[in-house]
């Protein structure tokens, strides 16, 4: 991929970004990659963001490091989001502005669709803009039925399998 160093404050130009070809376009219910890097993941977020309507709900599972709040970065650059992402662990719930509203959900520390409600996280759901929910498998009842499910799992060679189903307009490469 060539991409230059997305972390933190992604100091490539927001043009740069928006012209570049993603690395999967158009079609698909259920689709799978591999990524090798933080680049190639983040990119591969970018290119989901850039399918993304207000409305939008992107639930992620996968394991501590396997690279959740990496995609959720390339989701929230495609959607205009100017500061670094993190993960929300502590605060359960960060905001971000971009086009519109982005809400990025940690739901680790949730033991349930009742804590979820209570930390705020169905008015997030509901809130404008796109939510991104980390550890959706603890609220998964909470999660409205048209949301975008990825699975990403840590192969043996350290490589990102990813599993996206929903309706978002990506493919594999043929």
């Amino acid at each position: 991929m060539n991409v230059l160093n997305p972390k933190a404050s992604c100091p490539y130009s927001r043009d740069g970004a928006q012209n570049s070809p993603p690395p999967h376009v158009a079609g698909g219910q259920n689709v799978s990659f591999t990524t090798d890097s933080y680049e190639e993941t983040f990119v591969l977020g970018l290119s989901l963001g850039k399918t993304l309507k207000k409305g939008g709900v992107v639930a992620l599972e996968g394991p501590l490091g396997a690279g959740k709040t990496c995609l959720c970065s390339g989701i929230c650059y495609a959607l205009g989001v100017d500061e670094p992402v993190t993960s929300p662990t502590y605060t359960i719930i960060h905001e971000y502005e971009g086009r519109f509203p982005v809400y990025h959900i940690d739901a680790y520390r949730l033991s349930g669709p009742e804590d979820f409600e209570g930390a705020g996280g169905v008015e997030a759901l509901y809130g404008g803009g796109v939510c991104l929910v980390e550890w959706a498998e603890r609220v998964s009842a909470s999660l409205p039925p048209s949301a975008v499910h990825v699975k990403i799992a840590i192969s043996d060679a350290g490589k990102r399998e990813i599993h996206i189903s929903g309706s978002t307009g990506l493919r594999t490469e043929n």
